[in-house]
């Protein structure tokens, strides 16, 4: 996918979804881009600090909810952060990454190709600051399951709940009250020691998934977000299951979902850095350059 691909992104006037739908909240974003860090290579961590914009001062966790800001200002983003589906626990890039006038790539999918081909391409016209930060955004978008939930409750935004005492709905538990939570329970409200834990996973717990996770399976496509997005897709089928409008979502549902948050936000930093490292130095992982 080139820049015709993309333009066509930028030019698509798509309906919003519901006002104030999100991926992770800030602490997920923050959270997946520092994992990043440490799985860049030399030659990519320098390239990125010098796209980053002044007020990051040089940290990439630092833009990565850049895009949720900005879905009023660019209103053709917003269909961006999302890939619903009609609920058969399957993505479809042909039937679910279009917008209602048939213009295509209009998903997190798409944006994910268009944004990693525009940085790829040194004379691409669209700011690669920018570029940066609304890849940086996505990659964590398509690893949060709600985000390619059920078209007709925008992602589980319309099925109104309580996590326990608090009003919320289902996708906001997804975006934030499970890290919240988590943050609050076990990590004494503090992301930095929460990033911490879910690092020491990847090296253990999770090491012999991480090539797995890395793998994209297709070396004729320029990510693997396709595959984030079925794996996305499947696990907002376990999401829903159980939940019905004015529910109370208490221990039992945290403690099924807070494993599988975790998990991808872990597994949406290492890919984050494969594909910034494929882009700025050519090598698909950090153990290619030791």
């Amino acid at each position: 996918m080139g820049l015709l691909l993309l333009l066509q992104v930028l030019l698509a006037a798509a309906a919003a979804r519901a006002p104030g739908a999100q991926a992770w909240g800030k602490e997920g974003h923050y959270m997946t881009c520092k994992i990043t860090d440490g799985f860049l290579t030399s030659e990519a961590s320098a390239a990125v600090k010098e796209l980053l914009p002044s007020w990051a001062n040089g940290e990439l966790a630092e833009v990565c909810a850049w895009a949720d800001k900005q879905r009023f200002r660019y209103r053709w983003s917003s269909p961006l952060h999302f890939a619903d589906t009609p609920g058969d626990c399957n993505f479809s890039y042909a039937r679910d990454c279009h917008d209602t006038k048939g213009n295509k790539d209009v998903c997190v999918v798409g944006a994910i190709n268009n944004y990693t081909a525009a940085l790829e391409d040194p004379s691409s016209p669209y700011d690669r600051t920018e570029s940066l930060m609304f890849l940086a955004h996505f990659v964590g978008d398509v690893h949060q399951p709600l985000h390619c939930g059920h078209v007709d409750d925008l992602g589980g935004n319309t099925i109104k709940l309580r996590w326990y005492r608090r009003k919320s709905n289902l996708h906001h538990v997804w975006d934030s009250d499970v890290i919240t939570q988590a943050m609050k329970d076990f990590y004494n409200r503090d992301q930095d020691t929460m990033i911490e834990a879910i690092q020491r996973n990847i090296t253990e717990e999770w090491s012999s998934e991480e090539k797995q996770w890395e793998a994209c399976g297709s070396q004729t496509k320029i990510t693997c977000a396709e595959k984030y997005a079925k794996e996305s897709a499947l696990l907002a089928c376990d999401a829903y299951e159980g939940v019905e409008e004015g529910d109370t979502l208490r221990d039992e549902y945290y403690f099924r979902a807070l494993p599988v948050v975790e998990k991808r936000i872990a597994q949406g930093g290492v890919r984050l850095a494969v594909i910034l490292n494929q882009i700025f130095s050519g090598k698909n992982s950090r153990l290619q350059s030791m």
